[in-house]
């Protein structure tokens, strides 16, 4: 099993004046989170395409895990990028093989996607010690913590995916250009994050 290093003592990034075992919680899910992007990085690597490209092959295959299909335009949204971007990301794979499009069983003027057997194998075989470690990791957390952590990783979740627009923050200035704290602002409410 590898070992992840600490984060560095007194590391508090944009925390402020949080209590040490909250910090701690969350520069532990900083570390997670390196360790997390470095083994896709090294599976992209390895299989010889882009995050996008993995993130597209990883889509794909989660669907076709619980009997759904994937459309182009399916995966653009998921994805977050243009149908002309999502076009050339399906050319790839199919040009590498991981991919391949096949008629929509409902819709004469789409298709869906598939993932290839080959795909399904290089998956398996490049990710599947990860995966098996991060579910014994999962399985060394005492069961009177699971539901705590799970709820926790999902609240942690949910307030990552808030947009500007949901929290607006403003700057004060302390001097001459050096700004001293800043204040959330939530719905409109000027005294929400003071």
């Amino acid at each position: 099993m590898a070992v992840v290093q600490e984060p560095a003592e007194g590391t508090t990034y944009w925390y402020g004046p949080a209590d040490t075992e909250t910090r701690s919680i969350l520069e532990a899910v900083r570390t997670f989170r390196r360790a997390d992007e470095a083994m896709r990085q090294r599976a992209g690597r390895d299989m010889a395409m882009n995050l996008t490209d993995l993130r597209a092959l990883r889509h794909v295959i989660a669907a076709e895990q619980v009997g759904t299909s994937v459309t182009p335009r399916d995966l653009a949204e998921d994805l977050g990028i243009s149908t002309a971007s999502t076009t050339k990301v399906l050319d790839r794979l199919a040009g590498s093989g991981h991919l391949q499009r096949r008629p929509h069983p409902r819709d004469r003027r789409s298709v869906v996607v598939v993932a290839t057997a080959a795909a399904h194998r290089e998956v398996r075989e490049r990710l599947a010690g990860a995966h098996a470690r991060m579910i014994e990791a999962a399985r060394g957390v005492p069961e009177h913590c699971r539901p705590a952590v799970r709820d926790f990783l999902l609240a942690l979740a949910a307030s990552v995916e808030e947009t500007d627009d949901d929290v607006a923050t403003t700057v004060v200035e302390d001097g001459p250009g050096r700004p001293s704290e800043a204040v959330g602002q939530r719905d409109g409410d000027p005294a929400a994050g003071r």
